[in-house]
């Protein structure tokens, strides 16, 4: 039985706290609470389920004291000095929370980081659903080709549901159309997919030559209201990258985004509410991918189906933890580690 701290309560935490809680192989030890309220107070309460005798704390030196074999990093932004703290106390590290290889965290963090890992014997993994998951459906389908030109992964959505100003904010999104930091906020925004074109590279035993983004945005015609901040007319509301992984002047590897908001969006970009895998070699493979509620789930609005989201980002690292703890000391990715699956969590009967 592996002991893990979940690291914070939000969207994503809760649904990876009850994964924990219901996965044969994991217990659940403690749990960081990031502010001063919800220190103190039952787990079970924070993520929606019995109380568990369980209460969760800000003390870190508390937590790390718990001697956990891994702590399930989900806070809404990532922190080098979190997280160092957390791997120099020899903890593993799955996270969700804008992490792949650590080259979004620039020179710096990223040696900190591996700096971290080898005084305390630990490793850290990121995934998600995309980047993440997506990334690996890209590198599996590779498996039926004698030559691959170009992996393409691109998340199509109208994210108008997503009431999120916290995260789509320092990604331009509510911005003047004109404003002329727009390109470097969306490529801050979206830096983790940067590292997920490295992953993959990696994987594929690719030398690529350069790491290449590019940007386009729309506006509303008319005020949108988005629940708890409003764009104006005029304003971004549609944000589309591409991070690129060149080799002698190519495009080998080309992570793309495509996000809308309301209906009023000029460029009228159309959306295909999925995620589209494509390899371009031979043979060519498409791949349409979708995530949507089980029978058993119950919804009435929108809010309430995005849990799904939270779901499908949070598992990921969740099913990896058995084999992270056991890999070697550092920083690791699907490259790395053996195949993950949900293990232990099949309903029989």
């Amino acid at each position: 039985m592996l002991r893990v701290v979940q690291w914070t309560t939000g969207n994503v935490g809760q649904r990876a706290a009850r994964a924990v809680i219901e996965h044969p192989g994991l217990e659940l030890a403690g749990c960081y609470a990031w502010s001063n309220d919800k220190s103190g107070r039952d787990i079970g309460e924070l993520i929606g389920v019995e109380p568990l005798g369980i209460a969760a704390t800000n003390d870190v030196d508390a937590l790390l004291a718990l001697e956990p074999d891994c702590v399930v990093y989900t806070p809404k932004f990532p922190q080098v000095d979190e997280l160092v703290r957390i791997l120099e106390a020899g903890v593993n590290v799955v996270a969700t929370a804008g992490f792949i290889t650590g080259h979004a965290f620039g020179e710096a963090g990223l040696r900190r980081l591996q700096a971290a890992c080898e005084r305390g014997g630990s490793s850290i993994f990121g995934s998600g659903a995309n980047p993440g998951f997506l990334n690996l459906i890209g590198l599996v389908s590779t498996v039926i080709c004698d030559r691959v030109d170009c992996i393409t992964v691109t998340e199509s959505v109208d994210s108008t549901g997503y009431d999120s100003p916290e995260t789509e904010k320092p990604c331009g999104f509510g911005r003047p159309i004109d404003d002329p930091a727009l390109p470097a906020m969306a490529q801050a925004g979206t830096a983790v997919f940067g590292d997920a074109v490295r992953m993959m590279a990696d994987a594929l035993g690719l030398a690529i030559d350069a790491v290449q983004f590019e940007a386009e945005f729309a506006q509303t015609t008319q005020d949108l209201d988005l629940g708890s901040w409003q764009i104006d007319a005029g304003c971004v509301a549609g944000i589309a990258t591409s991070w690129q992984g060149r080799c002698k002047g190519a495009t080998v590897l080309n992570l793309k985004t495509v996000w809308r908001k309301g209906e009023h969006l000029e460029p009228d970009w159309q959306v295909e509410h999925a995620y589209l895998v494509e390899v371009q070699g031979q043979p060519c493979v498409s791949t349409r991918v979708q995530f949507y509620p089980g029978k058993d789930f119950a919804f009435s609005t929108f809010k309430e189906l995005m849990v799904i989201g939270m779901i499908a980002t949070a598992m990921p690292a969740i099913h990896a933890i058995p084999a992270v703890v056991a890999a070697p000391p550092g920083i690791v990715t699907y490259a790395d580690l053996p195949l993950t699956v949900a293990r232990g969590m099949v309903r029989q009967g």
